[in-house]
């Protein structure tokens, strides 16, 4: 397998700057083998991509579209992370990828929202990327953020 660092390389993708916390706890913690992510919000460079739930149909809130590319900046967010506490090129695989979306009356597409995370991964990783993954609609994420991705990978 290709260093996930040269990957990224080929694929044009420059991992930000790790977000600092919004409150009291880390980006990133390991335990033996695992490091675990905190929730990350589709934030770049302190701006949130989009804001507001998601839905198919109505006017006022975050496309699907949107919210699939919104997953993907939380899942660069999330290595950023990683790649602070252990390097990036020390990961194994993903284990597990936990997704939230803010999710507007009657809107059952989560799963395919989170594919934007889970893309990424398997972009980066190969078949190191293939995960585990919940894909949870909830009714508010902080500060009005669509989506929400945590990670678990092996390192």
């Amino acid at each position: 397998m290709t260093a996930a660092s040269v990957r990224l390389a080929e694929l044009g993708i420059v991992l930000p700057e790790v977000v600092p916390p919004l409150a009291a706890y880390v980006p990133a913690t390991q335990v033996g083998d695992l490091v675990h992510t905190s929730g990350q919000l589709p934030l770049v460079d302190g701006a949130l991509l989009a804001q507001g739930k998601v839905s198919e149909n109505a006017e006022g809130v975050v496309d699907v579209e949107t919210a699939v590319a919104a997953a993907r900046q939380c899942a660069l967010n999330a290595l950023a992370a990683v790649h602070a506490l252990v390097g990036i090129d020390n990961v194994k695989r993903v284990v597990k990828v936990t997704g939230f979306v803010a999710s507007a009356p009657g809107f059952s597409g989560q799963p395919a929202v989170v594919n934007g995370a889970s893309l990424l991964l398997g972009e980066v990783f190969g078949d190191a990327g293939v995960h585990v993954r919940s894909a949870v609609g909830v009714a508010e994420l902080p500060l009005g953020a669509p989506v929400e991705v945590e990670l678990t990978v092996q390192v």
